[in-house]
């Protein structure tokens, strides 16, 4: 039964009657044209759901036929039946298993898709092949076809489009569009090839994501298909695909096909969920999968509802927007999303009208009047009336009484409240005169309310600015009757131009700033503007004014100007000359003279500022500005300032920059400081901070959002869960959800298919490691003596867990130690009768060693023997032994300072007697004590800093990396010094003469500092020494300032007896106080020579140095302090070694001194090698020293910027091969190397010498190709030309005082931290194109700076390149039809016919473009005689015309550049093919009549077989088969098929016909006995089991209640639950039935919840009286039945929503000329709409002018 209700079938008779007999009033012009009455109302639908059938009736009321049907149909509930509805054909076919057909009752399945009567009801009885028709037609809508919209009315199949429409021929596009243009989707179509073996087993083949449509892949292969799924919600599935059919997967239709050598999977879709394709491995051959499939796009546009009106009244517009709408979660998304699809176009927005009703009144005010008055408070006013606004926009007043429901707006309002301007005097100056009576002048000037300098003041009230003056001193000459105003007329006036030239409501000249003077020295002219202004009180502004309306007389726009004297001189001019320039020096006097003209504009507005009085030169007859030097410079006036603004600054906001933004999507926050501040006075800097309600204006904010917009969804993982284990391989978890960050920083949870990055692991191991070894100890044992004192001990395992989690019993040295206590354990039994007492000699003894050991050299390594003192360097790995006799070893135990020693990661305490310390540090100095049960020894060790200082210990284990990091510091800072508590060697203090110290681990303390502060050790014996290589050398002599003073590093660990020390000390002790400063240094003078000269003879006895490794360098000479050695510079002749005959030969060193760059102003400059030279200016001679040692003595030769030196009169070579320069000047500056050289290598050295401290970079102008090695190395400078993957080093070495910094660039943006830079140096790792570029080196210090360029080049050798297209279509081109073939390090052939003609491509590429030549038989094919050829685009192709036999042969491409060379090969041969009878192919019987043998051909080439295609155009030779094998066949069995089975589930049987026959020669079969075939082989089963699967049923639960959603007038939806069940009555999975029709378990109910239905008001009046464009609108809404009230419209959704506007009035207007229509139009102007017809007719004046 279906589930929809459905019209019954055929028309009753009732209801026949009523539609004949009805009245029809309207009628058509056709209906009455053809006797017709009107169409009757329409039917019921046919089906409920799934598109039914409705139709309508009319008669004829003519006597005679009328033309035409009289009856319509059309389409109706065009909507989706539930998927438990089932087919509506196989419902019709279900209703007749209850009628008996030739008396035997069947269930009928439906025949769909029959192609002679599609509308037949036609069906199968289910179990058989009996095809019956039970019926001539199907019910109306039923469909056609499966795969078709078009349906069945009447028993005819009517077309039917997918809109439903009945004779529509519109189509869906591939997207499942109804005529769409396929926009909404893309096509992916692809191939995979299987990769599985057999440790991968399974593989994706393609994941085909949600909403996908048709969708079709066929593998080839033995492999098999299968599916996973995941819904939208998260759901998974999976559906192995185990055989043919048609299945449902997650509510989306899969057909299947299986084959036996290939499968085909089917979905029309679209895709309910996301479908993930995999492939699993069934054969030992490769699988194909050829997949195509049409994706949706998921992210669309959709157009938004209208924004709300622009006017609230009197007819304003709106407008839609387009959103981008995420059709998977149902979102609108960020519009980025849909831009991402070029298919997607964004829809144009719509304008339409709205809120048409006309304003109520508003009050409308004219603008303010001017103020009544500029200052001190006046009063403006403006009118203030009602005014109504139509519906076109005229404004009219109307009474006042309308706008009453709103407050009327004030009509008058105060203005200009601030004070008026006020004269201001300042402080009286000094009098004119130093005697007598004077005069004294102030500045008065205008202030206005904001302390502004300005105009606007009475002259009336302004106050006098000159008064007379009496100094008390008597002037001795005649008093002049009026005060001295001449003497200085510069005093004459505080003029009023001292007010400055502020705009005042009165015309005024305002002059405007002087230009520049029009020369750079001597006299010239300088110009200002001066213009006619007058402020404009009512609008604040200035207007400009004819220079007549100003009056008064005109500021001067021209003045002379004096920029200096020219070049530096003075001109001297002759009396007569100065006369004649300047009429006399008297006149000169009295014509210029200096005067103030007012003051500069205050420097501050608050906060106290000062003003500058601006002094001028002026011609007092014309009173224009002149030449300053006009004016006598000797009685210029003094510089006068005054404090201006001098009240403090209001408070206010001080603000910071905004911080960066948390986060880059989602939203971010971004801070900022912002304090209230207050300015007290800018000459003391006081700033004060205040509360914030101190300061006025809103504060402000501190936070804001920032990067506001949705972040793409992303993987986002929880906390890692505590690992499961300690140690020993655990297992740790995490959740890991795909989130969304929103723009307003939400999170929203998505289906984990959203995030297209990978997923985080959820589950990682930890604890891998094996679990550190521990001891598995057992129980004591008895006590081993039976009476007395005894011991006991119990056995120990070693015992560890590994990372896999087995326990392992591991070596015993893997645990740590185990205490003495901890194995044995002293016990006490009863007293023996006659106790022993151990002997002396059986006590346990420790040999230990009384010796000083001081390092003086870094070693890894050092061991050591208890009992003594070592004085060592940091970071030496100590080892130190406690050889015992008469003792266990692991029962040895180990002290420091008193508490007990445990092994750590830092110290091993070895069970067999050694204690080891891993590079010492401060911490590990102290007392080391060895126990070997009563016997006890003791090793002190302490620490030698930097500078040969012994170190402090630490106090804590902070100050332990202090005193490291202090070795790398000056010495002073970075050591403590021990404090000697021996007094021996102090200066008689009083701690000298209290005797040896109480702290016996430092009694040779002093000694050993004294040892290592010794100067100098034996000059002879220096050569012996075996030195550092010169780069340690160089390193320890940068770490101290004076290299001078530096002890030599010694070769060797001195070791002394401590007796040797002991009696040192005692023979100090025991001299006079005044000789024992004398005493202690030949002492330890002495003691050095003695440990030297024991530390050789012990050496000597050893293999020599050359036996044990290469030749050592040479020592440099040091200048000694010590009186018992000397330098070891002599002029030995060349070979022959300082100190003897043993010396061997060594390579030159040059003895470098490193120091700070220095400024030398001394005229003469001496300097050595490492330091920088900064040549002054009275620099008159430099001097550059180069010492170098070798055997043979080097040679020395000079350099400067990488060219030799070329000595002349001032630049000489000295006989020490010093380098002097006389009188150096500019082209001197550079870097000069010395180079020392002999038969055993070389060394240099530079030193930079500068002008005056400029800085300055060693260059080089070469060009380096590099082809080979794996690194380079270049000055800046060069030019660089590489190959890829080499480490290039550019080295920038500056020089400057003070030292140079130095910044690299590249492409002239600076190198970021990424890149290497050591000491200048540019290190570029593994160089690639991207690496390409200018690299500049910027030196710079406070001289100036330099740059220099190196243009790196990357170099790509010839090679073949990966892909081939490119010149395979260059040959295609050159000759489309013409043989080619492409030649190959390797060789490759081409056969060809005589007389033919062949391309030969060479594919190459490189950088920069190889050069390519072609050679036939190793000669250019340009000298080959007799071969015709051409060579095509670039060299890349070799045409060989008409081939005859001495063209073939071997020719070859050879393609070069700088980077290298690639030769490659091809042949043509010039052959023919063909065809050969071979032998007979194998037989294709073995017996019987039917084996033939084929002879075969083959196709060869020169003997050899090709293949056939070669042979195409050749004849073939006859060949006729021949029969072999013909003769009987041995018996065998033979089988039918089996029968069917006897139970359809729950285990049945089927059988089968066994038989042994014999086939004849003459091909005629026959039966013979059984025993014949048994004796060959063993007898086929004839019958065996089937149908063994359980049988189930579909089983449902009742109805529930009705309380769906509404489908229907009083119709709704109610469920049950249906399931799958054993015929016992087990639930199982709902696939076990799928086999079987599943029951609906939806179903239509009653409810009144669903009596509603649309209501519709009037509608409105229309908003046009003509034209296209008027609508009117009415209300709609969804109502209950009964009660009439509004319910949500959902409810009402199964029938169509009434239209809530429509078009009207539309008749043309009468005057038709372009006009706008609308009030809109300038915003249809600016939204560039005018191209719409809807818009452009309607705003056709608006749009014509655009």
């Amino acid at each position: 039964m279906e589930c929809c209700r459905r019209a019954t079938p055929g028309t009753p008779l009732l209801f026949l009657a009523f539609l004949l007999l009805s009245s029809r009033t309207a009628r058509s012009e056709e209906d009455r044209d053809g006797l017709w009455d009107a169409w009757g109302p329409w039917s019921e639908c046919s089906r409920t759901c799934g598109g039914g059938a409705s139709y309508s009736l009319r008669r004829c009321l003519s006597s005679k036929s009328c033309e035409g049907r009289n009856i319509r149909y059309r389409t109706c509930s065009n909507v989706d039946c539930p998927p438990e509805a089932g087919d509506f054909r196989a419902q019709q076919c279900s209703a007749h298993n209850d009628v008996k057909h030739h008396g035997q009752f069947y269930e009928w399945l439906p025949v769909s898709n029959d192609p002679d009567n599609p509308c037949s009801l036609k069906c199968q009885a289910k179990g058989t092949t009996l095809v019956v028709e039970l019926a001539p037609k199907v019910l109306d809508g039923t469909r056609c076809y499966t795969e078709s919209l078009d349906m069945c009315i009447s028993g005819l199949c009517q077309i039917v489009g997918c809109d439903h429409q009945l004779g529509s021929t519109i189509k869906e596009d591939n997207c499942g569009v109804c005529n769409g243009d396929g926009s909404t989707c893309r096509l992916v179509r692809g191939q995979y090839k299987s990769q599985l073996s057999a440790t991968k087993l399974d593989d994706t083949v393609v994941a085909i994501p949600y909403g996908s449509r048709h969708i079709r892949l066929v593998l080839k292969g033995p492999d098999h298909l299968y599916l996973e799924t995941k819904t939208l919600q998260g759901a998974k599935g999976e559906n192995t695909l185990s055989s043919t059919g048609t299945f449902l997967v997650d509510n989306s239709s899969v057909d299947f096909q299986k084959f036996p050598d290939k499968e085909i999977l089917r979905m029309t879709g679209p895709l309910t969920a996301d479908f993930i394709v995999k492939i699993h491995n069934s054969g030992p051959a490769d699988s194909t999968v050829q997949f195509i499939f049409y994706q949706p796009i998921i992210h669309r546009w959709r157009e938004t509802d209208f924004f709300p009106c622009s006017a609230t009244c009197g007819g304003g517009y709106q407008l839609t927007s387009a959103e981008c709408y995420d059709l998977r979660s149902n979102r609108v998304v960020a519009d980025q999303y849909c831009h991402y699809y070029p298919e997607n176009i964004k829809p144009k927005p719509k304008l339409q009208e709205c809120n048409l009703d006309p304003c109520p009144a508003r009050w409308e005010a004219t603008p303010w009047t001017a103020c009544s008055s500029s200052c001190g408070g006046g009063i403006q006013s403006r009118a203030v009336s009602c005014v109504e606004e139509d519906i076109q926009g005229h404004v009219t007043s109307v009474e006042e009484w309308k706008c009453m429901y709103t407050p009327k707006m004030p009509i008058v309002q105060p203005c200009n409240i601030f004070d008026c301007p006020k004269w201001l005097a300042q402080e009286w100056s000094p009098c004119t005169v130093t005697c007598g009576q004077g005069l004294r002048y102030r500045v008065v000037l205008c202030i206005d309310h904001r302390g502004m300098h300005t105009g606007g003041c009475s002259p009336k009230t302004k106050p006098h600015i000159k008064e007379e003056c009496v100094i008390p001193t008597p002037c001795y000459k005649p008093k002049e009757k009026l005060p001295v105003e001449a003497k200085l007329p510069w005093y004459k006036q505080a003029q009023e131009l001292e007010e400055g030239a502020a705009v005042s409501e009165e015309p005024s000249f305002i002059p405007e700033a002087w230009s520049a003077c029009t020369v750079t020295c001597g006299v010239g002219t300088q110009v200002r503007m001066v213009r006619c202004q007058v402020l404009l009180p009512f609008s604040q502004s200035v207007a400009d004014l004819p220079v007549d309306e100003c009056e008064g007389p005109k500021p001067a726009s021209q003045r002379a100007c004096y920029a200096g004297p020219c070049h530096g001189e003075v001109p001297e001019l002759t009396p007569e000359e100065t006369d004649g320039l300047f009429g006399g020096l008297q006149d000169f006097d009295e014509l210029y003279d200096w005067e103030y003209e007012g003051f500069t504009k205050c420097s501050e507005s608050c906060g106290g500022g000062v003003q500058e009085a601006v002094v001028s030169c002026l011609n007092k007859q014309t009173r224009e500005p002149a030449d300053e030097n006009l004016c006598v410079t000797s009685r210029r006036p003094p510089r006068l300032l005054k404090s201006c603004s001098l009240d403090p600054c209001p408070a206010r906001w001080e603000i910071g920059k905004w911080s960066p933004c948390s986060l880059t999507c989602g939203v971010g926050l971004q801070t900022r400081d912002v304090f209230c501040s207050h300015l007290l006075s800018r000459e003391m800097n006081e700033t004060v901070i205040l509360a914030d309600e101190l300061c006025r204006q809103p504060k402000p904010s501190t936070v804001q959002a920032c990067n506001r917009f949705n972040c793409p969804p992303a993987w986002y993982p929880a906390q890692w869960q505590p690992c499961s284990r300690t140690c020993g391989g655990g297992i740790q978890k995490r959740e890991v959800l795909c989130k969304q960050r929103m723009a307003d920083g939400s999170f929203l949870e998505l289906p984990e298919t959203f995030c297209s990055a990978s997923k985080l692991a959820s589950q990682q191991a930890c604890k891998k490691d094996d679990c550190p070894s521990e001891w598995l100890l057992s129980d004591w044992t008895e006590c081993s003596t039976s009476c007395g004192e005894g011991t006991q001990t119990r056995s120990a395992i070693c015992r560890q867990v590994l990372k896999t989690g087995v326990s392992a019993i591991v070596n015993s040295s893997l645990c740590p130690p185990l205490p003495f206590s901890s194995s044995i354990r002293p016990c006490m039994l009863a007293t023996c009768a006659r106790p022993g007492r151990p002997s002396s000699k059986h006590s346990p003894h420790i040999a230990a060693a009384r010796k000083v050991y001081i390092q003086t050299r870094r070693q890894r390594k050092l061991h050591f023997v208890v009992g003594g003192f070592a004085y060592l360097l940091p970071k030496t790995a100590v080892v130190l032994r406690c050889p015992t006799r008469r003792f266990r070893k692991p029962l040895i135990t180990w002290e420091k300072d008193g508490h007990h020693l445990i092994s750590s990661a830092h110290v091993t305490v070895a069970p067999f007697g050694y204690l080891k310390i891993h590079r010492l540090k401060p911490s590990d100095a102290g007392v080391y004590t060895c126990s070997a049960g009563p016997a006890r020894e003791q090793f002190v060790i302490k620490l030698i800093g930097g500078n040969r200082k012994l170190v402090a210990r630490p106090l804590s284990p902070r100050s332990e990396e202090e005193a490291l990091a202090g070795r790398k510091a000056s010495p002073k800072e970075a050591l403590h010094t021990h404090k000697h508590q021996n007094g021996i060697f102090s200066n008689g203090s009083k701690a000298e003469k209290r005797g040896p110290a109480t702290d016996a681990g430092s009694r040779y303390d002093d000694l050993v500092s004294r040892l290592l502060e010794q100067g100098g050790w034996p000059g002879e014996l220096l050569a012996a020494w075996e030195v550092q290589d010169s780069a340690e050398r160089n390193a320890s002599s940068e770490e101290d300032q004076n290299a001078e003073q530096v002890p030599r590093p010694l070769p060797f660990t001195m070791e002394t007896e401590q007796r040797r020390l002991d009696d040192i000390l005692r023979n100090l002790s025991q001299q006079p106080e005044e000789l024992r400063d004398v005493h202690r240094k030949h002492l330890v003078a002495q003691l050095a020579q003695d440990i030297f000269r024991s530390h050789l003879e012990h050496r000597d006895a050893l293999p020599k140095p050359s036996e044990r490794r290469p030749p050592p360098l040479a020592v440099p000479p040091r200048k000694h302090v010590s009186g018992f050695s000397s330098s070891l510079r002599t002029s030995a002749p060349a070979g022959e070694a300082v100190g003897g005959p043993r010396r061997p030969h060594r390579k030159p060193t040059i003895l470098r001194k490193i120091s700070a760059a220095q400024q030398l102003s001394a005229s003469e400059v001496v300097t050595h090698l490492g330091q920088t030279v900064a040549l002054a200016s009275g620099t008159l001679s430099v001097l550059l020293h180069c010492e170098a040692i070798g055997t043979p003595r080097p040679t020395i030769s000079w350099a400067r910027n990488g060219e030799a030196v070329q000595f002349s009169d001032r630049i000489l070579l000295q006989p020490d091969d010093s380098l002097q320069i006389l009188a150096p000047v500019e082209a001197d500056v550079g870097f000069y190397t010395c180079n020392a050289t002999n038969a055993l290598g070389y060394d240099s050295v530079s030193i930079a010498v500068t002008l005056a401290g400029k800085p300055l970079v060693k260059t080089s102008r070469a060009t380096v190709i590099n082809t080979e090695e794996p690194a380079i190395t270049v000055d800046v400078g060069s030019t660089i030309k590489t190959v890829q993957g080499v480490n290039v080093t550019i080295n920038c070495q500056v020089a400057g005082v003070p030292e140079a910094e130095v910044t690299w660039f590249r492409n002239k943006s600076k190198l970021g931290s990424p890149h290497h830079v050591h000491e200048g140096s540019l290190l570029l790792t593994d160089v690639s194109p991207s690496d390409q570029g200018l690299y500049s080196c910027r030196a710079a210090n406070l001289h100036g700076e330099l740059t220099e360029n190196t243009q790196l080049l990357l170099l790509d050798p010839p090679q073949v390149p990966t892909q081939l297209e490119d010149i395979r279509a260059l040959l295609s081109a050159t000759g489309p039809n013409l043989p080619s073939v492409l030649t190959s390090p390797l060789g490759a052939q081409l056969v060809l016919d005589p007389g033919n003609s062949a391309l030969l491509g060479c594919p190459i590429k490189g950088h920069p473009t190889p050069n390519i030549t072609w050679f036939h038989g190793g000669q250019p094919v340009a000298t080959v005689p007799g071969l015709t050829h051409h060579i095509l685009a670039a060299g890349q192709i070799l045409q060989v015309a008409n081939l005859s036999g001495g063209s073939q042969g071997e020719f070859s491409c050879l393609a070069q550049n700088e980077a290298g060379i690639l030769v490659q090969k091809a042949s043509l041969v010039i052959q023919d093919y063909w065809w050969s009878v071979d032998r007979l192919a194998t037989c294709s019987a073995s017996c019987g009549n039917r084996g033939i043998q084929q002879p075969r051909l083959r196709c060869l080439l020169n003997s050899t077989e090709v293949n056939p295609t070669h042979c195409a155009g050749k004849v073939r030779p006859a060949v006729q088969p021949i029969a072999c094998n013909r003769r009987d066949c041995p018996s065998r069995w033979m089988v039918t098929s089996w029968s069917a089975c006897t139970r359809s589930c729950g285990g049945g049987v089927q059988t089968r016909r066994v038989t042994c026959q014999k086939l004849k020669a003459s091909g005629i079969s026959t039966p013979v006995s059984n025993d014949l075939c048994t004796q060959l082989a063993k007898r086929p089963v004839d019958t065996q089991a089937c149908n063994q699967q359980l049988c189930v049923e579909w089983a449902f639960s009742s109805w529930g209640q009705c309380n769906g959603p509404c489908i229907g007038p009083h119709l709704a939806v109610q469920h049950r639950q249906v399931f799958c069940q054993t015929r016992d009555g087990i639930t199982l999975p709902s696939e076990q039935c799928s086999a079987l029709p599943r029951p609906v378990s939806t179903q239509n109910c009653w409810s009144e919840a669903c009596s509603v239905h649309w209501r519709v008001s009037l509608w409105s009046l229309c908003t046009a009286t003509c034209g296209n464009y008027g609508f009117q609108a009415r209300r709609v809404e969804c109502v209950h039945a009964h009660t009439n009230k509004a319910v949500p419209e959902h409810l009402c959704s199964w029938g169509p929503r009434p239209a809530n506007w429509q078009r009207c009035n539309i008749t043309p207007c009468e005057n038709m000329e372009c006009r706008d229509t609308t009030r809109y139009c300038e915003k249809v102007k600016q939204l560039k709409l005018c191209q719409l017809s809807q818009f452009k007719s309607r705003c056709c004046g608006t749009c014509g002018k655009a």
